[in-house]
């Protein structure tokens, strides 16, 4: 395909993909079950933590999480008690389990309480119009409160070679906002020019074969030449084409 027809090509999936019912088999989901900024944010965020492995077992561990918070995410970041924390003994999705979910919680508690919350976080440190520092520096104030090591596997760092997919999944959420349904976009200090498509498996095949990427790996490195490559196709929003390259891997089998 020349690279206009290879655009049409891809414009056509996004077009195909981008709609209210791709929400029901998909985990965000969880977080349109809310309507306050901070509900959907931390609703987003564990979601997409859990988003690893089979897509029904993502949304049924995060749907049971919703619960065991009292479907009031924020609520319960800000107001828990230990009794409280202890409701999530025994929750786990594969490797994360119930220690992981209580350091997330009151990490959480931290960047509200005292750094303004999530968006005005992630909102610091772009660097070159991009946002592996950012999500690095996020990860950092994640970590400032007393936890255990093995925990941090569930937080990537874009400054360790990581594509970072759940991250830049949860901000693609928070940031888009084409009027489509889907992307709840509720962020505004960020642009969606600033996103980095979610490369995994899926994503990378597709382009792969398609010629976006030809980096082996799904790493950072990979990461940036496929942000270069989607951003040929649309320099301001770049990751609406993740909806085109998830549905052709997921939906398809291209």
């Amino acid at each position: 395909m020349t690279p206009s027809e290879l655009k049409e090509f891809l414009d056509e999936k996004v077009d195909l993909y981008n709609r209210p019912d791709f929400i029901d088999s998909d985990p965000i989901q969880i977080p349109h079950q809310f309507t306050v900024k901070e509900d959907i944010e931390i609703a987003g965020f564990l979601a997409a933590t859990l988003a690893w492995g089979n897509r029904k077992m993502i949304i049924k561990s995060g749907q049971k999480l919703m619960n065991l918070m009292g479907d009031a995410p924020y609520d319960y970041v800000m107001n828990h008690s230990e009794t409280d924390l202890e409701r999530l003994d025994g929750f786990v999705h594969r490797t994360f389990n119930a220690a992981d979910a209580q350091t997330f919680i009151k990490a959480l508690q931290n960047i509200y309480t005292n750094h303004g919350g999530m968006e005005a976080v992630f909102s610091q440190n772009i660097s070159e119009n991009r946002l592996p520092k950012s999500i690095h520096h996020f990860r950092k104030i994640f970590f400032e409160i007393e936890h255990q090591t093995r925990t941090q596997k569930h937080v990537s760092d874009p400054m360790k070679n990581s594509a970072a997919k759940r991250i830049n999944m949860f901000l693609r959420w928070m940031v888009r906002n084409d009027g489509r349904g889907v992307d709840l976009g509720i962020w505004k200090k960020i642009s969606p020019a600033q996103l980095s498509c979610p490369l995994d498996v899926h994503s990378g095949n597709i382009a792969r074969k398609i010629g976006l990427l030809t980096r082996k790996q799904n790493d950072a490195a990979a990461l940036e030449e496929l942000d270069l490559s989607l951003r040929k196709l649309d320099k301001n929003d770049p990751v609406k084409y993740d909806f085109a390259l998830f549905g052709l891997g997921v939906f398809e089998g291209f």
